[in-house]
């Protein structure tokens, strides 16, 4: 992934050899590209020499503040939340056409990066009562999102699945507890306070496991209900698209295939997850706990038509070697209503481009408000 950033009021020095150097003054043109390993350009913020670059980018004194500010861009990126879902602009498809499925790693309104193709262990679709499996040339990457480009089979409701390989996080007790309450994972939370374990660092293995489920055109089929044995994984009761608003919708949650038990799970839809104050001015996405039972499964009244979310992290201790925790993260995303029915769109997806665009603002505005000389 890369960004494209105007530069002003710097120092270009390019490699020793060619002994070229430029004083860029006021507004200029120069738009430099840089990726996040810094494999092309670095910029260095301790007026220090990198190690190596082709073009060393030194901040004056006066860009302190601005140095600040791409730290605290680096860190929101990094302490973003990142549940993983399955989405389609509408999960209302034709058949024999074209359609790009997204794979959200994030938040379900926006993603902050793509998935590498390396870590998907399996991409499935269902239906017709096959299981095709997609291949790499299939996915794209379109901004921060991962796009899964395809032709849909015959008409019927489908199933769309995305399990990816295991990876690890060491993370200090405090980072690690504030992860636990803002993804929700409060059993573990709770436990650590009452083991008095909550000043302990840790380590953990998390690896996620989401399924979308879809229609195309009008004929209804059995497939919503396959397994497709993921080490954790939701699977509906009752087919969504025969559901309507007001109906009630269950679920139930499985790990290695046996029922999972008083398990935190959440649920959230675009059309009712944001709230406002009288004035309109603050804007939340909110989320219902609901818990399984001793058969894994959550019950729910649709309430409203949309795009709509089941999401949970099972997260346990670990016995393997250098490790403290594993998690297993399932999402399951689907429609109730068809679009005529969702007659508002509240999703306000914000890419990480969003975000960088606002904090470059930010910094001009600053510079010329702090600039030397200035009156």
């Amino acid at each position: 992934m890369s960004l494209v950033i105007p530069l002003r009021g710097y120092v270009l020095r390019t490699h020793p050899g060619l002994q070229i150097i430029s004083r860029l003054r006021g507004l200029c043109s120069l738009f430099l590209e840089f990726t996040f390993d810094f494999g092309r350009f670095a910029i260095d913020l301790r007026h220090s020499v990198p190690r190596k670059p082709y073009y060393h980018l030194y901040l004056f004194p006066q860009f302190q503040v601005m140095k600040r500010l791409f730290v605290l861009l680096l860190a929101l990126v990094v302490l973003s939340s990142h549940d993983m879902f399955l989405k389609f602009d509408s999960f209302f498809l034709m058949p024999e056409k074209a359609a790009s499925l997204h794979l959200y790693n994030g938040t379900f309104d926006r993603s902050d990066n793509f998935i590498t193709r390396d870590r998907m262990l399996d991409v499935s679709l269902v239906g017709s009562g096959l299981r095709e499996r997609q291949p790499d040339s299939m996915w794209m990457n379109v901004g921060a999102t991962t796009v899964l480009n395809f032709i849909t089979g015959e008409m019927g409701t489908w199933v769309a699945g995305v399990s990816t390989a295991p990876r690890s996080l060491e993370m200090a007790a405090e980072d690690f507890n504030d992860y636990l309450e803002h993804d929700g994972v409060l059993d573990v939370l709770d436990q650590r306070k009452r083991k008095g374990t909550i000043d302990d660092d840790a380590h953990e293995k998390y690896s996620k496991h989401v399924k979308a489920i879809f229609q195309i055109g009008d004929v209804i089929t059995d497939d919503w209900q396959v397994e497709l044995g993921y080490p954790i994984e939701f699977i509906p009761l009752q087919n969504p698209y025969e559901l309507e608003v007001g109906d009630e919708m269950a679920v139930r949650l499985l790990r290695d295939g046996e029922f999972l038990a008083d398990q935190l799970v959440y649920l959230g839809t675009e059309s009712h997850s944001h709230s406002h104050d009288e004035e309109g001015k603050e804007h939340t996405h909110n989320e219902t706990s609901l818990r399984t039972n001793a058969e894994g499964i959550v019950k729910v009244k649709i309430s409203s038509p949309g795009k709509w979310y089941f999401r949970t992290i099972h997260l346990v201790t670990s016995e393997e070697e250098d490790l403290t925790h594993e998690s297993n993260w399932a999402t399951l995303t689907f429609q109730i209503g068809d679009d005529a029915q969702v007659t508002s769109d509240h999703s306000h997806a914000l890419s990480l481009y969003v975000w960088v665009i606002g904090f470059l603002l930010l910094a001009i505005i600053l510079y010329l408000v702090t600039r030397p000389g200035r009156a």
